[in-house]
């Protein structure tokens, strides 16, 4: 098979506004939404809803005020993560509540669950989602909540499962994810890393059996989109455990690096490298191996923020499709992979998908 590019628009094009509008619902709140990537977060809704009011909400009143004034038709709330109502006015009003930093004490979720709010959570790896389950279970006819602690909020797990949709069986799955150590993002961002690094082995899916791997278990090397090897580790966001239920594959691991970026190699600015390898079999039942390689000029932040923009939208139901019941989700769950490929390519998304004898060849 010969290597098909695809070239994504510029990273400077601005999304097509979704179909409903948003301008009768309460403002978004958006716990995090002064910070690099909460600030990123805002933006992108605004592009695909420019209607729709957001409650910029940090500990800074005015750095959130800052960020609302960018935005335009938003506002700025402190919030206090100590206090089962945030710290927030017994009368205020919101649509949903986005949270972009870790809450230790999970309020934002009591708060949400206590005004019947559509939920949505970035920060945790797979072994922490226990105290957020246990949540939904309690109260499982309040809330819509979305677990969205996945690769970049799903931008590696839905273009997987768009990809493998070609395929009549999967049977691996890999996702090898370079950050550049220049793209760290802002303190909250570093936090997660260090903490999902170091808290706990990584889980990965191994032949049908689940491990949890550190060390060498954990050590590999994967490829950048330039050929470069680059020394990774199994990592434990949520991808792993939704592409094992939604394909079946018998193996599946995601493995992140630190590092270099091809572009800055180049001796430009850095950028986020996603890789995807399926391996499988056609619809003739012949084996087939696939390398998808996504690269985002900007770095991880737009992608991280298209992907919690998608998922407000569809809680609220602003694609032209009912809003969700009460429930809990994964982003997998909601939102159309092809769909979600398509925004990732709008936001300046470069897809390039090689058979694996091209891949290895380039």
């Amino acid at each position: 098979m010969n290597a098909q590019v695809s070239s994504a628009q510029s990273a400077s094009h601005t999304f097509s506004a979704g179909s409903v509008p948003a301008a009768g619902h309460a403002p978004v709140l958006i716990v995090g939404g002064s910070g690099v990537v909460g600030a990123q977060g805002a933006q992108a809704l605004r592009r695909l809803h420019p209607g729709l009011k957001l409650a910029i909400a940090g500990r800074d009143r005015g750095r959130a005020e800052a960020v609302a004034a960018g935005l335009g038709d938003a506002e700025a709330v402190v919030v206090d993560l100590h206090r089962a109502d945030l710290g927030l006015p017994a009368d205020a009003r919101f649509s949903a509540v986005v949270v972009f930093v870790k809450d230790e004490r999970l309020n934002t979720l009591k708060y949400a669950l206590h005004h019947r709010l559509p939920y949505i959570s970035t920060s945790s790896g797979s072994f922490e989602i226990a105290p957020e389950v246990s949540w939904h279970l309690r109260h499982p006819g309040r809330s819509p909540m979305l677990l969205a602690s996945h690769w970049l909020a799903g931008a590696a797990t839905l273009p997987a499962l768009h990809f493998a949709a070609a395929l009549s069986k999967v049977e691996r799955i890999g996702i090898f994810a370079l950050l550049d150590e220049h793209d760290m993002g802002g303190p909250a961002a570093a936090a997660d890393y260090e903490r999902l690094t170091t808290a706990a082995a990584a889980q990965i899916l191994d032949r049908g059996q689940w491990r949890w791997v550190r060390g060498e278990d954990a050590a590999s090397v994967g490829t950048s989109v330039d050929g470069t090897p680059v020394p990774a580790s199994a990592y434990s966001p949520m991808d792993v455990v939704s592409l094992a239920a939604a394909t079946d594959a018998h193996s599946i691991r995601l493995d992140m690096a630190l590092g270099e970026s091809a572009s800055r190699r180049r001796g430009e600015a850095f950028s986020t490298e996603i890789v995807l390898e399926l391996e499988g079999e056609d619809a003739d039942g012949r084996p087939l191996r696939q390398r998808h390689e996504l690269v985002h000029p900007q770095g991880q932040a737009p992608l991280t923020a298209l992907g919690i923009a998608l998922g407000v939208e569809r809680l609220l139901g602003l694609d032209g499709a009912a809003a969700p019941a009460s429930g809990l989700y994964t982003p997998d769950l909601l939102i159309d992979p092809a769909y979600f490929l398509r925004r990732m390519r709008e936001a300046g998304t470069q897809v390039r998908s090689l058979a694996v004898e091209d891949a290895v060849a380039a």
